[in-house]
């Protein structure tokens, strides 16, 4: 991994929950829009829309874990 990526994910590590899965939500949004402009199937566009839908309720759902966790440990 290259070094501007190992300073953009320290700067995304230090950013609060909301703005996380806002970030994250849209680097997945850009992946796969990345990945639809090489294909003109119109199936295989919308199973990567389907993925991109879950991946995204699956990173808020881990934002959201984390958020907990990092609550309990403060609760310590």
């Amino acid at each position: 991994m290259s070094t501007e990526s190992q300073k953009l994910l320290t700067s995304f590590d230090h950013l609060p929950p909301d703005e996380k899965r806002e970030v994250a939500s849209e680097i997945i949004r850009r992946t796969f829009t990345l990945d639809r402009d090489e294909t003109d199937d119109p199936q295989l566009a919308a199973l990567y829309a389907e993925f991109a839908d879950e991946d995204r309720r699956l990173a808020d759902e881990g934002v959201d874990d984390y958020q907990r966790g990092m609550v309990g440990e403060d609760a310590r």
